[in-house]
């Protein structure tokens, strides 16, 4: 489906993270030539050792908030798929200067890289923290209301940059809103990670997961698997159409909170029947956080040809498989 890029260089910032190695991994299947570039901030050794030895991988250790090492990871390179940055609302609020720096100042780097090396396009990272404080439903690209963290206004100025390179620079940029991503690499650990991962540690562990509100908060969460065909929709596509828009990156359909947890512990339970009597708590509702998610996907798949190859449940199913054989 993806010959065309079996000739082509790409690089993936933050390649080393848990949806930047997944991109990694699709497109050495395909047959592309992979720069990763990644600081290990958030991403992990282990998740590029596998792809290390291949002809087709290069790795270059740097920091996006370095001007010439975006410029030198740029050098030849067809595609840009940008997926740098330092994510969570809940981080960017305790520490909105280095979330802005990284977002922002390092967003703008890459722009500035891949216009000076002609890169053919440039894809990236957006996010549907962009829709704010809208409370319309589904999220369609075209309306969105007031960013609620410094996280999402770092997004938001992403897709305004993008827009402002393509008029003044003729760079071609594509973003992908993606809508609360989980699956295999996903890290389980540490103070700000996603509520999933976080949640399938804790039952393993057989503790008792803590909901921020009373659960009925709902997301469009989206399987990993759908995330990386809208990547290589978006840098594949021949559709001039398609180039220079955002798009929603997600299944179009929502899940309570609530429901996830039951269905988490379920999938687990089938692995250790001890999971099964975990009881789920409810905490106080998270600062920054919207009530509910639910894209509208229609754009991408008009313009993409995006067909979403995994419906929650079935991500989720595959996703447990991932972690009990991993963790």
């Amino acid at each position: 489906m993806f010959k065309t890029l079996q000739n082509k260089t790409i690089l993936v910032t933050g390649g080393a993270g848990f949806i930047g190695s997944n991109l990694c991994e699709a497109l050495l299947e395909i047959g592309s030539t992979v720069i990763c570039l990644d600081n290990f901030a958030t991403g992990h050794k282990n998740n590029i050792a596998p792809f290390l030895s291949e002809e087709n991988f290069s790795f270059i250790e740097g920091d996006i908030r370095d001007l010439k090492t975006c410029q030198d990871a740029c050098k030849g390179v067809d595609f840009v798929l940008h997926q740098a940055a330092l994510g969570s609302v809940p981080r960017s609020i305790e520490d909105p200067i280095t979330s802005n720096e990284v977002n922002i100042s390092g967003f703008l780097n890459m722009l500035v890289a891949a216009r000076d090396n002609n890169v053919n396009r440039f894809v990236y990272a957006a996010s549907s923290s962009t829709y704010g404080d809208s409370e319309s439903l589904p999220k369609v690209e075209e309306t969105i209301g007031k960013p609620l963290s410094p996280y999402a206004i770092t997004k938001y100025v992403n897709e305004l940059y993008a827009d402002n390179f393509k008029r003044t620079y003729n760079l071609d940029t594509i973003g992908l809103r993606y809508f609360n991503v989980f699956g295999r690499r996903q890290d389980p650990n540490g103070a700000y990670a996603a509520v999933i991962p976080k949640f399938v540690i804790q039952f393993m562990n057989h503790e008792s997961p803590t909901i921020n509100g009373d659960g009925t908060f709902s997301r469009d969460f989206t399987y990993i698997d759908n995330v990386v065909q809208m990547n290589l929709l978006a840098i594949s596509t021949d559709n001039q159409n398609a180039l220079n828009e955002v798009y929603n990156t997600a299944v179009g359909d929502r899940t309570t909170i609530k429901s996830m947890a039951e269905d988490l512990r379920t999938y687990l339970a089938a692995y250790d029947p001890k999971i099964a009597d975990l009881e789920i708590k409810y905490g106080p509702n998270r600062k920054g956080d919207i009530p509910h998610s639910l894209a509208s996907i229609d754009k991408a798949k008009q313009n993409l040809n995006y067909q979403p190859s995994h419906t929650f449940k079935e991500g989720l199913q595959e996703a447990v498989d991932w972690y009990w054989k991993h963790l």
